[in-house]
């Protein structure tokens, strides 16, 4: 079995993604589009305080290339 997701605001995730290279190019609505260099691309719902829904995180990790562990 795989590890629980941390519960973790789109705030966190935002700031974990800025120090791994990827920058924010636009917004659509609530959403902020982030790539890196090499072109990924990850979509982040932004909604303040709120916390991601772990299918949502589960998503971002797999976007962004990530683990549980990176986290």
């Amino acid at each position: 079995m795989s590890p629980r997701l941390p519960r973790i605001t789109a705030g966190k995730i935002i700031k974990i993604l800025e120090k791994r290279g990827y920058v924010c190019i636009r917004q659509s609505g609530s959403h902020k589009i982030f790539k890196n260099k090499e072109g990924n691309r990850v979509t982040v719902p932004y909604h303040s305080k709120k916390i991601l829904h772990p299918k949502i995180l589960k998503s971002i990790l797999r976007d962004a290339d990530m683990t549980n562990d990176e986290l």
